[in-house]
């Protein structure tokens, strides 16, 4: 009894591991982009029933499969960065919970289930996983390490974040991408550039200790600042544009789009600044949930 105690104990340790490389908060981040894909190509809030099996695997995949192959390579080739960053303090390769070896393993083992998984979706939608571990490995892996070159590092995030994700919505729907909206991909690509910019500014000093030229450690951290500014007020600007030329963005979300743009961007300069904590952009990002509930519910005709 007391081994088989022991046992499941030590099973329950090892899951919480795995999820702590995870990052399951990171999950709604794709899975949030995902199904604004899904609901670009549909035109609906609620997909049709027959279509869920799939669209539930592709969140799967989208969620913990292709988090887990890129975080846990990501960890294993930033443990020399880590160990001066006290916001990884916690981090299982840290403390031995999880070995070097063993978090290599597991980002192989999660990338190939993420790409084999996805073909029950689709052809396209497959090859679009396959390409997003891909870069996954290329931003963490030498001699690539896109993370260390400034500008692919954000290249990389931004356009897996705000491309990415409604291409893959699309695609688990509909694997024509020929009709996709792409005004919108890069909207959402602006938008990432602008959220993910602060997260390297949180890294900054650990990064810097550590050799990594990300694009914080090059322009340092009131550049950075800018530029990220910069984006958020272009995805803002080019929203509201799209709602005035009724492109995609109805036009009846004109004048919420006129009234929120400006407070989305006084609010990026109050919660985020050179000295970036992840809890401004938390705050911020749930802000802007607002304007894209609503352009949810007037897409699919709602409201």
């Amino acid at each position: 009894m007391a081994t088989t105690t022991a046992t499941t104990r030590t099973r329950q340790h090892r899951v919480r591991d795995v999820l702590a490389v995870g990052r399951p908060a990171f999950w709604v981040v794709s899975i949030v982009p995902y199904y604004v894909g899904i609901l670009l190509a549909t035109r609906q809030l609620i997909p049709p029933l027959e279509e869920w099996p799939r669209l539930i695997v592709g969140a799967v995949v989208m969620g913990p499969l292709v988090w887990l192959a890129v975080l846990a390579v990501n960890d294993a080739y930033d443990l020399p960065s880590d160990r001066l960053n006290p916001r990884k303090a916690k981090s299982p390769l840290l403390d031995g919970r999880i070995t070097l070896r063993a978090a290599k393993r597991l980002a192989f083992a999660a990338a190939v289930a993420a790409v084999g998984i996805s073909l029950h979706v689709g052809v396209v939608f497959a090859l679009g996983v396959l390409l997003a571990v891909l870069l996954g490995y290329a931003y963490s892996v030498p001699p690539v390490r896109l993370k260390t070159r400034a500008g692919f590092d954000v290249a990389v995030n931004a356009l897996a974040l705000g491309a990415f994700g409604p291409l893959a919505g699309w695609a688990a729907i509909n694997p024509d991408l020929s009709d996709f909206p792409w005004l919108m991909g890069l909207q959402g690509t602006l938008a990432a550039v602008g959220l993910y910019l602060p997260t390297t500014l949180a890294d900054l000093e650990a990064d810097r200790a550590a050799g990594y030229h990300t694009i914080a450690v090059r322009y340092g951290a009131r550049t950075t600042y800018r530029l990220g500014y910069g984006a958020w007020i272009a995805a803002a600007a080019l929203s509201v544009i799209l709602a005035a030329t009724d492109t995609i963005i109805p036009r009846s979300m004109l004048a919420l789009e006129v009234v929120m743009v400006p407070v989305l961007v006084v609010a990026y300069r109050k919660l985020i600044g050179p000295r970036q904590s992840f809890k401004g952009i938390i705050v911020l990002s749930s802000l802007f949930l607002l304007p894209c509930a609503t352009f949810a519910l007037t897409y699919t005709g709602v409201m």
